[in-house]
């Protein structure tokens, strides 16, 4: 007989979804954060978490991450429809849904109804060079999250900026391992 175990709700506190389990998982399937980030949905009252007071560079660092997060959903939407090989797709398919759930996160911070999506078709119709591209995009976010998490007054735009280095970081690896 199967051992009944304990499930909990837990909340990434960086992107604000709930995942169900009985732990927190490794990575939010949603935003990419670490498990650090995980709080269980009974200990956590995200109330106000969205009402954040930025400064003018907060605000602007925002906005450029925002415009950041955008670009590179729409890359990867049409990495994962161009590129033939399989893993590729997936691959691609899932970058852009975390890129798109980064992006989310920017919209509330920021205050916006929604966020449009335009039409991208610029992308390789082959894998490598959608793997260079992403590397690249992946390596500028980096350096730009890293150094506007320096900037940031605000702690909890400093926490979000932080977050999204490590998860970055993480899709630049998944690249790099690629590229050899």
């Amino acid at each position: 007989m199967k051992k009944i175990t304990k499930v909990n709700v837990f909340v990434c506190k960086i992107c604000g979804e709930a995942y169900i389990g009985e732990e927190a998982p490794s990575r939010c399937p949603f935003c990419g954060a670490f498990k650090k980030f995980f709080v269980k949905a009974k200990d956590y009252d995200d109330t106000g978490a969205w009402d954040v007071e930025l400064n003018e560079k907060d605000k602007a660092n925002a906005e450029k991450a925002l415009e950041v997060e955008v670009s590179n959903t729409i890359f990867y939407k049409c990495s994962n429809t161009k590129t033939p090989e399989l893993e590729g797709q997936k691959l691609f398919k899932i970058l852009g849904r975390v890129e798109q759930e980064h992006a989310a996160v920017w919209r509330k911070i920021l205050k916006l109804d929604k966020v449009e999506f335009p039409k991208y078709d610029k992308c390789a119709a082959e894998y490598k060079p959608n793997l260079e591209e992403s590397h690249s995009r992946e390596d500028r976010a980096i350096r730009f999250y890293g150094q506007a998490a320096a900037e940031a007054e605000n702690p909890r735009v400093k926490e979000i900026f932080q977050a999204f280095v490590e998860v970055e970081t993480d899709h630049l690896h998944l690249s790099e391992a690629r590229l050899k």
